[in-house]
């Protein structure tokens, strides 16, 4: 098969290489059209210097099509460039249960919604520091409810931009049309007016453009009591950054939790995909950290790349190991290791 496509594979740190390494065994049998491009993992990494670090990966990036990556402890550079430095504004988020996934619910069939959180602004600006700067500056007026000491206390700043707002808010109206056509919108609008209410009205104006969808809004903490009491309402659910990234991981322990758990980030130009979990220290070495996340963020991946049918066959591979239930590992009550459940996902292929 002519190879077209450069996927750049980003294994990460602690236990992610492990994930890593079993999924692309995987991926191999596919038969894709894929030109691998591997960076060495963050222990290889360590040996060179921050910048030389960081120059290696981020080449790697620019000459690829799209990332295939772990999840990094920080040693691993390339988180950052792949969401600011390629604006990948959208991470989307399936929360999807699947018979075999061990959710904690009594009721988890009809769980099958995707988060679209706004990836760049918001709470992880990086704007912050000592609250005694902020009053210097006269931030803090006579509405302010300002603690007693607040002199003394540090600020973190939120940031909400109209262009941003309405970029992510047309990807997740979208997304939603090629769904069901309903389109959930939520933030504390009741207590933060000029950002997150600003943020939902956005929403609202933009959604207007798309003839037959459906829309409705609610304050952000009755959504995550939705999201456990009713999740079979939702089908796309829009949030900005801070609680797009809260209640994405609620949503992956009401189908099982975070190892079941995909993601991808979407720009104008460019995507990335990485399971939703993180590295894992706690089971480095140990052989057991389930690798369906990052073999989920990789099916999502190939239909990112128009490779349909292989993530079709990928996704039944994954659904036929968890309705047999013979081969899983231990966070889903199994004693399977990581390689062994990927082993089975190559039977079922």
């Amino acid at each position: 098969m002519t190879t077209s496509i450069r996927v750049c594979v980003i294994p990460g740190d602690d236990a992610a290489p492990e994930a890593m390494q079993a999924s692309l065994r995987v991926l191999d049998c596919l038969d894709l059209p894929i030109d691998w491009d591997y960076v060495p993992s963050g222990r290889d990494l360590a040996e060179l210097c921050t910048a030389e670090r960081e120059a290696l990966v981020h080449a790697q990036i620019d000459a690829s099509d799209t990332v295939l990556f772990g999840a990094t402890n920080g040693t691993t550079p390339g988180a950052r460039y792949l969401r600011w430095g390629k604006l990948t504004f959208a991470n989307v988020r399936p929360i999807q249960w699947r018979p075999g996934f061990r959710s904690p619910l009594r009721e988890a069939e009809e769980i099958d919604y995707v988060i679209v959180r706004e990836n760049l602004e918001d709470m992880y600006v990086g704007v912050m520091g000592e609250a005694k700067d902020l009053l210097k500056a006269g931030l803090a007026d006579v509405r302010s409810r300002l603690p007693v000491g607040a002199e003394d206390g540090r600020f973190a700043a939120k940031i909400i931009t109209r262009p941003g707002t309405e970029q992510v808010t047309r990807f997740a109206c979208e997304l939603a049309l090629q769904r069901k056509a309903k389109l959930t919108v939520s933030a504390k609008t009741n207590m933060l007016p000029a950002t997150d209410r600003w943020f939902c009205e956005i929403a609202r104006e933009i959604a207007q453009d798309y003839a037959g969808l459906e829309y409705e809004e609610f304050i952000v903490d009755d959504m995550a009591h939705r999201l456990v009491i009713r999740p079979q309402d939702i089908d796309v659910l829009l949030l900005p950054n801070l609680y797009g990234d809260v209640l994405s991981d609620l949503g992956a322990g009401t189908i099982g939790g975070l190892g079941l758990a995909p993601s991808g980030c979407y720009g104008n130009e460019f995507a990335y995909f990485e399971s939703a979990h993180g590295t894992a220290p706690d089971i480095a070495g140990m052989g057991i950290i389930n690798p369906t996340a990052t073999l989920l963020s990789a099916a999502m991946m190939l239909r990112y790349l128009d490779l349909n049918t292989a993530a079709d066959r990928l996704n039944n591979a994954i659904g036929n190991v968890y309705l047999s239930g013979s081969v899983l590992t231990p966070d889903q009550g199994g004693d399977a290791g990581t390689e062994n459940f990927a082993d089975a996902v190559i039977g079922a292929l």
